[in-house]
């Protein structure tokens, strides 16, 4: 194997087949969001500079050459500065796996990495609402309805624990954890990383009570604010056939 291929694709692909999954732990989604990084750079390295990706060497990509892929970025990709400080984030976590594995040959990328500014942008205005606010919004649902009910719990939910979506998708009977003195629930995020989040008693109880409405309490693994109902939830498959209970 050459020392050109040895410098910079070679490192490229232990770092996405073996670090990033094996060794970092890291999902598919977002390895997948990081290669996009990369590329962005194989194209501009190719369009712009005239190189092909197997001819890319670190020495090629100092200081000068990435501030113009930066640059690049947002004049000609029209990438917000959010997005340009995500691309080099990806890049700099390269340069230091790369400059780990080959000290001489990464420290000129790695230096030009470290000496590039993150760009600010305009920050938006934060939306909050007042308490009287809170206390339409949960008002709202109608708990004689079915889904008025979970919204209600859900909302609620939402606003004691501040959690993203994909959280309020995964979270299951058995991430509730309650006692007579506290209460607290796990939520998964991105990357599979769990954080435990503590919540008032009085919002413990009242997720129990819409479990046991659900029926669902002594299913440890099923989602608590799933839309499926309790008959869908018992179909079992009986020869390869659907059976309803």
């Amino acid at each position: 194997m050459s020392r050109r291929k040895i410098e910079f694709m070679s490192l490229l692909e232990d770092y996405f087949e073996t670090y990033l999954p094996y060794s970092r732990g890291l999902s598919p989604n977002t390895i997948e969001s990081y290669k996009q990084s990369f590329m962005l750079l194989l194209r501009f390295m190719s369009d712009v500079k005239g190189i092909d990706p197997d001819d890319i060497k670190f020495s090629i990509l100092n200081y000068d050459t990435l501030m113009e892929f930066f640059n690049w970025l947002e004049k000609e990709r029209h990438c917000k500065p959010v997005t340009r400080n995500q691309r080099l984030s990806v890049l700099s976590a390269f340069s230091e796996y790369a400059q780990n594995r080959d000290f001489d040959a990464a420290s000129v990328f790695r230096s030009a990495i470290v000496k590039i500014p993150i760009k600010r942008g305009n920050k938006k205005a934060r939306a909050v609402f007042s308490r009287d606010e809170i206390k339409i919004l949960l008002a709202l649902p109608d708990e004689n309805y079915e889904t008025g009910l979970r919204d209600k719990v859900l909302l609620s939910f939402m606003y004691a624990t501040g959690a993203r979506a994909q959280e309020i998708c995964d979270f299951t009977v058995d991430a509730l954890h309650i006692n007579d003195k506290n209460a607290s629930v796990t939520l998964i995020g991105k990357g599979s990383k769990a954080r435990q989040v503590g919540i008032s008693l009085t919002l413990a109880r009242t997720v129990r009570k819409y479990i046991i409405h659900r029926h669902i309490e002594g299913y440890p693994e099923k989602h608590v604010f799933s839309s499926q109902t309790h008959e869908q939830m018992t179909v079992s498959c009986v020869e390869g056939y659907t059976v309803n209970h």
